[in-house]
């Protein structure tokens, strides 16, 4: 990993050409580091509320269907505003800092949230601060990078993202070994790495970049960008549709496995670990061979997820490859996706259009939870599973055929 902890100062633009590798702002890195801080927090929470919700509060599949789409949909919300709030202000680290601040209080509010109700309107409040922030954060991150290097630079922040993401349900594990049934501890603990992120991005992320060359965005100006991006949304949907929430996953583990069902927490830090390993080598080969043909493959790997979450029984190594296969999942996609966009769109509208597409995304997985939960009652995990693998395998090519050329027309 290469790191400069000097940024590309605002408006420059990028270096010609060398024979040396280009290397990853240290805006990123400090970006990165809030979002690991951040992903302790949130991984220690997510880690735990399945069994919270469905063994400790006693709510049935759905209903966690219903909190799991809120917490995947509910950000979509506010992310075109946040984005294309950084955008119109140019102060983008503070529009990502008020996300991270509210996502921090949601963490301590779980204390007396003992209800559904209350527990969605935690869940929503944390999932609005994620909205929030986002793309004002990978606005950030693109503006501080050159464009040759911008997939590794997303790889590197989500690397340092990934290692809270598996450092989270390793520090809830251990708090609930040491306090069977304390979930207040793992609130509170939740809280407190919470509050450090944003005192990291507060005191010492930059708040500066280049100048939109052609002046600031107006509202019709994101429409614009949504047209711009019409083919890639489109594709972003149909495949978000037909994305399964991890919660799902773990817990069709635990239904068919001693394993998954005894070491449920960690199941996370499985795939947070796969992810860990995987998001720079990505991130490097999305920007030699294309982000589009990146995040196509994919969901080529999300088609095997949920074939081998399907299988009956057959013990702890296959339980072990869909964990691997979620995080090269999620390394193939979640940043190469920012990466993708930002090349689409002006300089001037990078955070709106980052945002559209994280929009459609969070929007389609919101309705793929939902229905999810659905089908999960009327079939039973396995089938469900297999259908939805089934529907994939036919919209991948319709997906090819919405990305192909996209980034040659850039």
């Amino acid at each position: 990993m290469y790191v400069s902890v000097r940024d590309r100062p605002a408006g420059d633009q990028p270096d010609a050409p060398t024979g040396r590798r280009k290397k990853v702002a240290g805006t990123v890195v400090l970006l990165g580091i809030v979002s690991l801080l951040t992903d302790v927090s949130s991984e220690m929470v997510n880690a735990v509320l399945p069994l919270y919700l469905t063994a400790t509060l006693g709510l049935a599949v759905l209903a966690y269907g219903f909190i799991d789409g809120i917490y995947q949909g509910v950000s979509a919300l506010v992310r075109i505003a946040g984005g294309y709030l950084g955008d119109r202000n140019e102060r983008p680290k503070w529009v990502a800092a008020a996300g991270y601040g509210i996502s921090a209080v949601s963490r301590i509010a779980m204390l007396p949230a003992a209800g559904w109700v209350a527990v969605t309107g935690v869940v929503t409040a944390d999932r609005l601060g994620k909205g929030l922030r986002t793309a004002p954060r990978d606005a950030l991150i693109a503006d501080a990078s050159d464009p040759e290097v911008r997939g590794r630079a997303f790889g590197v922040h989500r690397t340092l993202d990934t290692v809270g993401a598996a450092l989270g349900p390793l520090v809830a594990f251990a708090l609930l070994w040491a306090v069977p049934g304390g979930y207040d501890s793992v609130w509170v603990v939740s809280f407190a790495f919470a509050i450090v992120g944003v005192a990291v991005i507060v005191l010492l992320v930059p708040d500066r970049r280049p100048a939109p060359s052609g002046g600031k965005p107006a509202p019709r100006d994101l429409l614009r960008t949504m047209v711009l991006l019409r083919r890639p949304l489109i594709a972003c949907g149909l495949l978000g549709i037909l994305t399964v929430g991890d919660g799902f996953m773990y817990l069709s583990l635990q239904h068919r496995d001693d394993f998954a069902a005894r070491w449920f927490p960690l199941l996370y830090v499985g795939s947070n670990v796969a992810y860990l390993v995987l998001a720079v080598p990505l991130g490097r080969l999305a920007d030699r061979i294309g982000r589009a043909k990146v995040f196509l493959g994919g969901h080529v790997v999300l088609v095997a997820v949920y074939l081998t979450a399907a299988l009956p029984s057959v013990g702890t190594a296959w339980t072990l490859v869909t964990l691997l296969l979620v995080g090269a999942f999620y390394a193939a996609t979640d940043g190469v996706l920012a990466a993708f966009v930002s090349r689409l769109v002006p300089d001037g509208a990078r955070g709106s259009g980052i945002a559209a597409a994280q929009t459609v995304v969070a929007v389609a997985r919101f309705g793929s939870s939902v229905g999810f939960g659905a089908l999960w009652l009327a079939m039973g995990p396995s089938s469900a599973l297999l259908l939805v693998a089934g529907l994939l395998t036919v919209v991948l090519p319709v997906a090819w055929w919405l990305l192909r050329n996209t980034e040659a027309a850039a």
